[in-house]
């Protein structure tokens, strides 16, 4: 190893604990991400296929979410496949996130692995067996008490608070209630029971990667007073460091939840 090689890596070093050193004291308890920039990152990398983006960033996500557990968070919600990707980008690209998706769930669910994972998302959009798959892998991690883990295939904010509010109108209907007393009860509170991400604590911190500053959709209900935090690097560039200065903005941050 370079003498260069290992000067870094002590600066680096050093720069991580500081960075921890920093962010002590106020964790958030649920962090959503945004994993982008795979196919740019795989493009500036020169590969030929961009799909290979996606499985460089695919593992990456464990590492993710060992740094979370390190750092006492209680949810990480991934966002893996939306419904505008399943709908709008090629057939090619879709497949291939279809193939690699499942392969990454997997990985998350054996045995081992301290997370308890939960599929949000609409699978009627996906293969039956896409979703047969993404299923039976959040069930192995039943009883499992550690981090829960949100992954997010085929979700959009919009058809989540869609879904969320007619879970509730046949709940209603099935207890016999007439339009009138189902509109006299309705409130906020009773949609957010009916969300995927019901009795879980609303994201504190949403993260998204390679530059774009936008949800696009991401846990819209769920992030009105979620803070923010954008980075250039490419998801499959996303360091450790990276995490801790997340971490350190967000502890740094005066909360002010609309008010």
């Amino acid at each position: 190893m370079s003498l260069r090689s290992i000067l870094s890596r002590v600066v680096y070093t050093v720069y991580s604990w500081r960075l921890k050193q920093q962010a002590a004291g106020r964790h958030p308890r649920h962090i959503g991400i945004i994993l982008d920039g795979n196919r740019r990152w795989a493009r500036e990398a020169g590969f030929t296929d961009v799909n290979g983006g996606h499985r460089v960033g695919a593992r990456k996500i464990a590492d993710f979410l060992t740094w979370c557990r390190e750092a006492k968070v209680q949810v990480v919600t991934l966002w893996l496949l939306s419904t505008d990707n399943v709908r709008n980008r090629s057939n090619e690209e879709v497949a291939a996130l279809l193939e690699i998706i499942p392969d990454v769930v997997d990985e998350l669910a054996r045995p081992g692995n301290p997370w308890r994972l939960s599929i949000v998302g609409a699978l009627d959009m996906l293969p039956t067996d896409v979703a047969a798959r993404l299923t039976a892998a959040a069930q192995r991690t039943d009883g499992r008490n550690g981090m829960i883990v949100n992954v997010a295939v085929g979700y959009g904010g919009r058809q989540e608070i869609a879904y969320a509010v007619r879970k509730l109108l046949r709940q209603h209907a099935e207890e016999g209630k007439s339009l009138d007393e189902i509109a006299e009860t309705l409130d906020v509170d009773h949609i957010s029971e009916h969300l995927y991400t019901s009795g879980q604590p609303d994201p504190d911190l949403i993260i998204r990667t390679s530059g774009e500053q936008r949800l696009s959709g991401f846990l819209l209900w769920q992030s009105a007073h979620s803070e923010f935090w954008f980075t250039e690097a490419y998801w499959p560039a996303f360091r450790k460091v990276d995490f801790l200065r997340a971490l350190r903005d967000f502890a740094v941050r005066h909360r002010r939840f609309g008010a």
